[in-house]
Protein backbone atom coordinates (compact mmCIF):
# COMPACT_ATOMS: atom_id res chain seq x y z
CA UNK A 1 0.00 0.00 0.00
CA UNK A 2 1.17 3.16 -1.19
CA UNK A 3 2.30 5.88 1.87
CA UNK A 4 0.11 8.90 2.34
CA UNK A 5 0.71 12.14 -0.52
CA UNK A 6 1.57 14.13 2.39
CA UNK A 7 1.88 13.44 6.21
CA UNK A 8 2.47 15.42 9.49
CA UNK A 9 3.33 13.91 12.65
CA UNK A 10 3.19 15.71 15.96
CA UNK A 11 4.98 18.40 14.60
CA UNK A 12 5.96 21.18 17.02
CA UNK A 13 7.65 24.30 15.72
CA UNK A 14 9.08 27.57 17.70
CA UNK A 15 9.29 31.11 16.38
CA UNK A 16 12.13 32.59 17.90
CA UNK A 17 12.63 30.16 20.69
CA UNK A 18 8.44 30.59 21.43
CA UNK A 19 6.39 27.39 20.74
CA UNK A 20 3.89 28.02 18.02
CA UNK A 21 2.59 24.14 16.88
CA UNK A 22 2.33 22.13 20.03
CA UNK A 23 1.96 18.57 18.26
CA UNK A 24 -0.07 19.00 14.68
CA UNK A 25 -1.01 15.44 13.15
CA UNK A 26 -1.92 16.09 9.75
CA UNK A 27 -2.36 13.32 6.62
CA UNK A 28 -3.46 14.59 3.31
CA UNK A 29 -4.00 11.83 0.45
CA UNK A 30 -3.28 12.36 -3.45
CA UNK A 31 -6.59 13.97 -4.68
CA UNK A 32 -8.11 15.22 -1.25
CA UNK A 33 -8.69 19.19 -0.33
CA UNK A 34 -8.20 19.41 3.21
CA UNK A 35 -8.70 22.55 4.60
CA UNK A 36 -7.38 24.04 7.84
CA UNK A 37 -9.32 26.68 9.71
CA UNK A 38 -8.43 28.74 13.27
CA UNK A 39 -8.49 32.32 14.50
CA UNK A 40 -5.84 34.87 14.53
CA UNK A 41 -3.03 33.59 16.45
CA UNK A 42 -3.60 29.80 16.22
CA UNK A 43 -0.49 29.21 14.20
CA UNK A 44 -2.00 28.34 10.68
CA UNK A 45 0.47 30.33 8.81
CA UNK A 46 3.09 28.82 10.81
CA UNK A 47 2.21 25.47 9.71
CA UNK A 48 2.29 26.51 6.69
CA UNK A 49 5.58 27.74 6.47
CA UNK A 50 6.54 24.98 8.29
CA UNK A 51 5.80 22.87 5.68
CA UNK A 52 7.05 24.59 2.92
CA UNK A 53 10.53 24.85 4.73
CA UNK A 54 10.88 28.51 5.75
CA UNK A 55 14.04 28.52 7.99
CA UNK A 56 12.59 31.24 10.58
CA UNK A 57 10.31 28.29 11.66
CA UNK A 58 11.94 25.83 13.93
CA UNK A 59 10.55 22.37 14.17
CA UNK A 60 12.05 21.46 17.48
CA UNK A 61 10.40 17.47 17.20
CA UNK A 62 7.77 15.86 15.25
CA UNK A 63 7.99 14.98 11.54
CA UNK A 64 7.33 16.01 7.56
CA UNK A 65 6.69 13.18 5.50
CA UNK A 66 5.92 13.66 1.47
CA UNK A 67 5.36 10.52 -0.55
CA UNK A 68 6.72 8.54 2.53
CA UNK A 69 10.08 10.09 2.74
CA UNK A 70 11.25 12.43 5.52
CA UNK A 71 11.54 16.15 4.36
CA UNK A 72 11.81 17.52 7.89
CA UNK A 73 15.00 19.07 7.28
CA UNK A 74 14.54 19.65 3.86
CA UNK A 75 15.04 23.14 2.27
CA UNK A 76 12.50 25.12 0.73
CA UNK A 77 14.03 24.93 -2.63
CA UNK A 78 14.41 21.01 -2.59
CA UNK A 79 10.24 20.38 -1.39
CA UNK A 80 9.84 23.05 -4.41
CA UNK A 81 11.68 21.12 -6.98
CA UNK A 82 10.27 17.47 -5.34
CA UNK A 83 6.76 19.23 -5.83
CA UNK A 84 5.80 21.23 -2.70
CA UNK A 85 3.92 24.39 -3.45
CA UNK A 86 2.96 27.37 -1.14
CA UNK A 87 0.82 29.85 -2.16
CA UNK A 88 0.96 33.01 0.26
CA UNK A 89 -0.93 34.87 1.56
CA UNK A 90 1.09 38.19 1.20
CA UNK A 91 2.90 37.56 -2.34
CA UNK A 92 6.59 39.50 -2.78
CA UNK A 93 7.40 41.55 -5.76
CA UNK A 94 10.14 40.97 -7.80
CA UNK A 95 10.86 43.96 -9.59
CA UNK A 96 13.03 43.40 -12.80
CA UNK A 97 11.99 39.77 -13.22
CA UNK A 98 8.65 39.33 -15.69
CA UNK A 99 6.10 36.86 -14.47
CA UNK A 100 6.64 34.77 -17.89
CA UNK A 101 10.60 34.53 -17.32
CA UNK A 102 9.99 33.81 -13.54
CA UNK A 103 7.66 30.45 -14.62
CA UNK A 104 10.58 29.25 -16.84
CA UNK A 105 12.97 29.27 -14.22
CA UNK A 106 10.82 27.95 -11.18
CA UNK A 107 9.89 25.24 -13.86
CA UNK A 108 13.07 24.85 -15.18
CA UNK A 109 14.53 24.15 -11.85
CA UNK A 110 11.28 21.79 -11.28
CA UNK A 111 12.16 19.48 -14.09
CA UNK A 112 16.37 20.05 -13.84
CA UNK A 113 16.20 21.03 -17.68
CA UNK A 114 16.48 24.35 -19.06
CA UNK A 115 13.47 25.19 -20.75
CA UNK A 116 13.04 28.46 -23.28
CA UNK A 117 10.18 30.37 -22.72
CA UNK A 118 8.62 29.59 -25.84
CA UNK A 119 8.59 25.90 -24.94
CA UNK A 120 6.28 27.55 -22.22
CA UNK A 121 4.47 30.04 -24.12
CA UNK A 122 1.58 27.90 -25.18
CA UNK A 123 1.01 26.48 -22.05
CA UNK A 124 1.29 30.19 -20.02
CA UNK A 125 -1.46 31.31 -22.56
CA UNK A 126 -3.53 28.41 -22.08
CA UNK A 127 -3.81 28.75 -18.19
CA UNK A 128 -3.77 32.33 -18.63
CA UNK A 129 -6.74 32.53 -20.53
CA UNK A 130 -8.29 29.80 -18.51
CA UNK A 131 -8.24 32.16 -14.90
CA UNK A 132 -9.72 34.82 -17.05
CA UNK A 133 -5.43 36.66 -17.02
CA UNK A 134 -4.82 39.45 -19.60
CA UNK A 135 -2.32 37.31 -22.03
CA UNK A 136 -0.10 41.02 -21.35
CA UNK A 137 0.57 39.81 -18.01
CA UNK A 138 3.36 37.75 -18.73
CA UNK A 139 5.14 40.56 -19.79
CA UNK A 140 4.85 42.64 -16.22
CA UNK A 141 7.25 42.27 -13.84
CA UNK A 142 6.19 39.55 -10.59
CA UNK A 143 3.42 40.99 -8.35
CA UNK A 144 4.91 44.78 -9.38
CA UNK A 145 1.88 46.83 -9.27
CA UNK A 146 -0.48 43.80 -9.01
CA UNK A 147 -3.76 44.12 -7.39
CA UNK A 148 -4.52 41.65 -4.55
CA UNK A 149 -6.64 39.63 -7.10
CA UNK A 150 -4.33 39.66 -9.38
CA UNK A 151 -1.15 38.82 -7.17
CA UNK A 152 -3.76 35.85 -5.99
CA UNK A 153 -4.31 34.44 -10.01
CA UNK A 154 -1.05 34.51 -10.30
CA UNK A 155 -0.27 32.24 -7.85
CA UNK A 156 -2.81 29.74 -9.25
CA UNK A 157 -1.00 30.59 -12.51
CA UNK A 158 2.00 29.52 -11.04
CA UNK A 159 0.38 25.99 -9.36
CA UNK A 160 -1.07 25.42 -12.98
CA UNK A 161 2.13 25.72 -14.71
CA UNK A 162 4.52 23.69 -11.97
CA UNK A 163 2.16 20.88 -11.24
CA UNK A 164 3.22 20.42 -8.04
CA UNK A 165 1.84 16.99 -6.18
CA UNK A 166 0.71 19.00 -3.27
CA UNK A 167 -0.38 22.37 -2.97
CA UNK A 168 -0.77 24.24 0.26
CA UNK A 169 -2.47 27.42 -0.25
CA UNK A 170 -1.78 30.11 2.84
CA UNK A 171 -5.06 32.27 2.98
CA UNK A 172 -5.28 32.74 -0.42
CA UNK A 173 -8.39 34.60 0.16
CA UNK A 174 -7.62 36.76 2.39
CA UNK A 175 -7.69 40.71 0.97
CA UNK A 176 -10.42 38.98 -2.09
CA UNK A 177 -13.83 40.85 -2.43
CA UNK A 178 -16.63 38.25 -3.70
CA UNK A 179 -16.10 38.04 -7.51
CA UNK A 180 -12.16 37.80 -7.11
CA UNK A 181 -12.59 34.90 -4.66
CA UNK A 182 -14.49 33.10 -7.26
CA UNK A 183 -12.10 33.64 -10.24
CA UNK A 184 -8.99 31.85 -7.56
CA UNK A 185 -11.37 29.01 -6.28
CA UNK A 186 -12.45 28.54 -10.04
CA UNK A 187 -8.85 28.32 -11.00
CA UNK A 188 -8.11 25.80 -8.10
CA UNK A 189 -10.30 23.83 -9.33
CA UNK A 190 -9.66 23.76 -13.04
CA UNK A 191 -6.02 22.62 -11.74
CA UNK A 192 -7.72 19.83 -10.23
CA UNK A 193 -9.40 18.98 -13.13
CA UNK A 194 -6.26 18.45 -15.12
CA UNK A 195 -4.23 17.12 -12.51
CA UNK A 196 -6.71 14.96 -10.08
CA UNK A 197 -3.96 13.79 -7.95
CA UNK A 198 -3.36 17.00 -6.86
CA UNK A 199 -3.68 17.63 -2.95
CA UNK A 200 -4.25 20.53 -1.64
CA UNK A 201 -4.48 22.02 2.06
CA UNK A 202 -6.07 25.40 2.03
CA UNK A 203 -5.15 27.38 5.17
CA UNK A 204 -8.13 29.75 5.74
CA UNK A 205 -9.54 32.06 8.59
CA UNK A 206 -13.14 32.06 6.93
CA UNK A 207 -15.99 29.46 5.52
CA UNK A 208 -16.82 31.24 1.93
CA UNK A 209 -13.66 29.80 0.03
CA UNK A 210 -14.69 26.40 0.81
CA UNK A 211 -18.34 26.85 -0.61
CA UNK A 212 -16.85 27.38 -4.04
CA UNK A 213 -13.38 24.57 -3.17
CA UNK A 214 -15.16 21.85 -1.36
CA UNK A 215 -13.15 20.09 0.96
CA UNK A 216 -13.64 16.40 1.68
CA UNK A 217 -11.70 17.13 5.62
CA UNK A 218 -11.89 20.28 7.90
CA UNK A 219 -9.68 20.39 10.90
CA UNK A 220 -9.69 22.80 13.61
CA UNK A 221 -6.33 24.70 14.95
CA UNK A 222 -6.41 26.17 17.87
CA UNK A 223 -3.13 27.51 20.21
CA UNK A 224 -1.26 24.97 18.52
CA UNK A 225 -2.71 21.68 18.18
CA UNK A 226 -5.73 20.39 15.95
CA UNK A 227 -8.93 20.21 18.55
CA UNK A 228 -10.78 18.40 15.86
CA UNK A 229 -10.96 17.32 12.51
CA UNK A 230 -14.52 16.48 10.70
CA UNK A 231 -16.41 17.09 7.35
CA UNK A 232 -17.80 20.11 5.57
CA UNK A 233 -20.26 20.62 7.91
CA UNK A 234 -17.56 21.06 10.75
CA UNK A 235 -16.62 24.46 8.32
CA UNK A 236 -20.36 25.66 8.35
CA UNK A 237 -20.82 25.06 12.31
CA UNK A 238 -17.68 27.26 12.92
CA UNK A 239 -19.10 29.56 10.69
CA UNK A 240 -22.19 29.78 12.92
CA UNK A 241 -20.52 29.66 16.08
CA UNK A 242 -17.19 30.66 15.96
CA UNK A 243 -13.80 29.72 17.44
CA UNK A 244 -15.04 30.12 21.43
CA UNK A 245 -16.87 26.98 21.53
CA UNK A 246 -12.77 25.30 20.85
CA UNK A 247 -11.37 27.35 22.93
Amino acid sequence: MAPPLFQVDDLHVSVEGTPILKGVDLVVDAGQVHALMGPNGSGKSTLANSLLGNPAYEVTSGRILFKGEDITDWPADVRGKAGVFLAFQYPEEIPGVPVAQFLRQALSARRGMDLSVLELRVSIMEWMKRLGIDPAFGDRYLNEGFSGGEKKRNEVLQMAILEPDIAILDETDSGLDIDALGVVARGVQAVRETRPDLGVLVVTHYHRILDQLPPDVVHLLVDGRIVTSGGPELAVQIEQEGYEAWR
